[in-house]
């Protein structure tokens, strides 16, 4: 007979892509969800799972299911939880769903402030192509993956370990359940200041990940970032594999970045000085899995990024739309710079959307202090509105540019005066970067597009 689990918040990003890889795998699910949106609702409507309607439904839970998926947008009094609860049904978050499934794998954990979901989706390209049996969960869309999430019988599990909390039962990080075998550790930055109110609780969480690394692991850490090279150095004397290491070395031809391999000049799609450490690390880790080198240098080639991660919306010959993920500040500080360095002879106009609960803080907006310098024209967009849903209080233009460092630091609360803003700004030997981990209200990209692609 085959197992049945229900989903309580089944619309989520990951939480959509882990029901679409059980029903791939002959599961048989359900779920239920107060909203959901695009792409996940076609999704889920294609493979026959999306809910009637919105709202829960006690009635679902019933005592065949072999387990719930608890999604982190649930509340703890959710009624369809308080259900299974009444049942003794097993309750999974979907880090204890991922373990559960691949107790039997080697289990690889990409982990860190930044950087990771580059990492996997580098990894995951190079395995592919290299023809090898994986599974994988990666928190983006990537070119050639139908889902985000991949669960099957292959020896091998790829997982972009997030440290945020892991369920409303549940407020460790969620890379603490996946038990690796290799870690890889990127960077620390401080993020999720709503649940680590201090930046020594925050680094506290990934020496604790480095501590679970087993006997005959293996921990893969970039010693250009100094806490997590602190980390790395206190386990010397552990009975584990320590493989420190940075930025692959390369060079840039006009605007494009050429890998420094083995006497080889190979160009690459991606570039800034994150990427390549970014690139190097995941050289180390299919290492770790029996790739050569010779064939990441040449799978690689053609890798192109993850969504909405040096993504190109438009392009001509002096001038390119990037839309970028960036939002905490160390992400925000590299992808300023690895444009402006690609590019040291354009004009770069600079666009950053605060979104989070940390950035709409005004007392995290200091740790943004000089990540814009390198933008010719900095700007900062905020909607009140999402500001009023967090329950925060609306920061004003002064204590924005105290916080960025930047006097001439342009600010918009209304996204038609920012869309009209920079639809008028000439794009001549000009980039444009739109960086954000939310969608700027949907804002029409279609006049700057065909505006930068016929650069008029």
């Amino acid at each position: 007979m085959k197992k049945q689990y229900h989903f309580i918040a089944i619309g989520g990003a990951v939480m959509h892509n882990l029901a679409l890889s059980m029903v791939a795998k002959g599961y048989k699910v359900s779920g239920s969800d107060d909203e959901i949106y695009e792409p996940s609702k076609s999704r889920l409507l294609q493979a026959g799972i999306l809910p009637n309607e919105k709202g829960w439904f006690p009635k679902k839970i019933h005592a065949d299911l072999d387990g719930i998926i608890l999604g982190m947008h649930a509340r703890i009094d959710n009624p369809e939880l308080v259900r299974a609860k009444e049942l003794g049904i097993p309750v999974y978050s979907f880090p204890e769903f991922i373990y559960n499934q691949s107790k039997d794998k080697t289990r690889v954990v990409i982990s860190g402030s930044h950087g990771k979901t580059s990492i996997t989706s580098m990894i995951l390209h190079v395995l592919k192509n290299e023809g090898l049996d994986f599974d994988y969960l990666v928190g983006a869309q990537i070119d050639g993956f139908d889902l985000m999430v991949k669960l099957s019988d292959a020896p091998i599990i790829i997982i972009e370990g997030d440290e945020y909390l892991t369920s409303p039962l549940d407020r460790r990080p969620k890379f603490f359940h996946y038990h690796h075998d290799i870690l890889l550790m990127s960077g620390i930055a401080w993020d999720h200041f709503n649940v680590f109110p201090t930046f020594e609780k925050y680094v506290e969480q990934f020496e604790k990940l480095a501590e679970m690394t087993p006997k005959g692991g293996t921990f893969i850490y970039c010693e250009k970032d100094p806490i997590v090279k602190k980390i790395g150095e206190s386990h010397k004397e552990a009975a584990i594999k320590l493989i420190p290491y940075e930025a692959h070395p390369s060079k840039i031809v006009d605007g494009k970045t050429i890998l420094l391999a083995d006497q080889m000049e190979l160009p690459i799609h991606i570039f800034g000085d994150h990427n390549l450490q970014n690139l190097q690390g995941a050289i180390h880790v299919c290492e770790s899995l029996g790739v050569k080198n010779a064939a990441f240098y040449k799978h690689i080639q053609t890798f192109k990024g993850a969504a909405k991660r040096q993504e190109i919306l438009a392009e001509s010959s002096d001038a390119v739309f990037y839309r970028d993920f960036a939002h905490a500040p160390s992400k925000l500080l590299a992808t300023v710079n690895a444009v402006k360095n690609q590019f040291p002879n354009r004009k770069l106009i600079a666009v950053q959307e605060l979104h989070t609960y940390s950035s709409l803080n005004k007392e995290f907006i200091h740790n943004y202090a000089h990540t814009f310098d390198q933008a010719d024209i900095a700007i900062i967009y905020l909607n009140p509105k999402a500001v009023s849903l967090k329950k925060l209080e609306l920061m004003d233009e002064n204590t924005l540019k105290a916080g960025f460092q930047r006097h001439d630091l342009l600010v918009f609360t209304q996204i038609d005066q920012l869309k009209s803003f920079i639809e008028q700004q000439n794009y001549q030997d000009t980039n444009l970067l739109l960086m954000s981990s939310g969608n700027y209200d949907d804002m029409d990209l279609s006049i700057l597009k065909n505006k930068i692609n016929k650069n008029l």
